[in-house]
């Protein structure tokens, strides 16, 4: 008999992935920054703290125009190549948000910041499954997306306390500078991929109606905004609520809890998706209802809120998992899909917060979160077949 040598397993590319996880570590970071920073932002630019709060909504609906379009236009591109004009995007635009004494430009920026992070979300994920083979991609797609809960638990506070130390407008620029060293370790450490051939190419009416994708778009989209509900006006409910947390103590608790959130579901998402996502929603419904009823209790807001960002911090990777998977071949087109109901999440969470906060006061924030749990509860309970299966 033969004794054949069996063929080495392909070394995980670790450095490309973090590459693409420090993408978005930026992307991250430039959208929700601001959040941690809203009465500094406000009183600099002369504007109410709701005003400032579209700083993060003009961001999402940059997203939201721009992710499907501009992969549409961009699917023959080299792969690399767009991602490294997607970065140096947004070292432009944050400069320009650092210099910017009018809130007029400093929306425009924002704005162009959010297109450019269209780009990179549409990306990021097709990038990382390329990048392996298929039995690796759930792992693969989950350290891809290991920056949003560092951005989350390192990045917002750390960004929130330098603000307060040097000037929020000293966070933008530092931000830009960042860009310039990720753009380089892009460069040489991630491997570049063709885009697709005319033939290759599937429409998107055609992509939209395959069985189960508008249900993962649904509830992708009724989860994010929920969440930027709450997370974007986190420092108001903390303060109608009398609490005694800090924001900074507050998002770092959160995002350690989403850190801890993904690294779990980047081990099980291959097997369990379906109750991942399940679980998700329901942690999420009850940290809500917690924060609903005893906001006002400091002992129940840290534990709630951990609840909080252990729901939230693998949904990135279910969302864009099960898109995939719905999706196949068309994938690419599928992921620009979720960036755009993301945003779509982002900027309705921006201005319906800002309704909410004006009308009714932050705390409805919780209830609202509650309501728009259980729907997305009901429609992953329906998807069986398709979806979340």
């Amino acid at each position: 008999m033969i004794d054949h040598e069996a063929t080495p397993a392909p070394a995980f590319p670790w450095a490309g992935l973090l590459a693409l996880a420090t993408a978005g570590f930026l992307t991250i970071l430039t959208e929700a920054l601001p959040a941690g920073l809203l009465p500094q932002i406000s009183a600099d630019l002369g504007v109410s703290q709701g005003m400032a709060g579209q700083l993060v909504t003009l961001y999402a609906i940059g997203s939201l125009v721009a992710a499907i379009p501009l992969m549409a236009a961009t699917r023959s591109w080299r792969r690399r190549t767009l991602l490294l004009l997607a970065i140096g995007g947004f070292l432009v635009v944050n400069l320009i948000t650092a210099l910017s004494s009018s809130y007029t430009l400093t929306l425009v920026a924002r704005f162009g910041a959010g297109v450019f992070a269209g780009l990179v979300w549409a990306l990021l994920a097709s990038h990382a499954g390329r990048m392996v083979p298929r039995a690796m991609q759930g792992k693969a797609i989950a350290v891809a997306m290991v920056g949003t809960p560092l951005a989350l638990s390192i990045g917002i506070p750390g960004g929130t306390l330098l603000g307060d130390l040097v000037g929020w407008r000293t966070a933008f620029a530092i931000m830009s500078a960042l860009s310039v060293l990720l753009m380089v370790w892009i460069r040489y450490q991630l491997p570049d991929f063709a885009g697709r051939t005319a033939g290759e190419r599937t429409r998107m009416t055609a992509v939209l109606m395959l069985p189960g994708l508008r249900s993962v778009l649904a509830v992708t989209l009724l989860f994010v905004l929920a969440h930027n509900i709450l997370y974007t006006y986190i420092a108001p409910w903390l303060t109608s609520v009398r609490s005694v947390q800090r924001v900074d103590v507050v998002l770092l608790v959160f995002g350690a809890a989403a850190l801890l959130g993904i690294w779990g579901v980047g081990l099980l998402v291959d097997r369990w998706l379906r109750a991942l996502v399940l679980a998700s929603m329901a942690a999420f419904g009850i940290s809500a209802l917690v924060l609903a009823l005893l906001g006002q209790v400091p002992s129940a807001v840290l534990p709630a809120v951990t609840l909080w960002g252990l729901a939230f911090g693998g949904t990135a990777t279910l969302f864009q998992t099960a898109s995939a998977r719905t999706a196949g071949a068309s994938g690419d087109i599928a992921q620009s899909m979720i960036v755009t109901v993301w945003n779509l999440g982002i900027a309705g969470g921006g201005l319906a917060g800002a309704f909410l906060l004006q009308t009714w006061g932050a705390q409805t924030f919780a209830w609202t979160v509650l309501a728009l749990m259980a729907a997305a509860l009901a429609i992953v309970a329906k998807a069986r077949q398709h979806g979340f299966q």
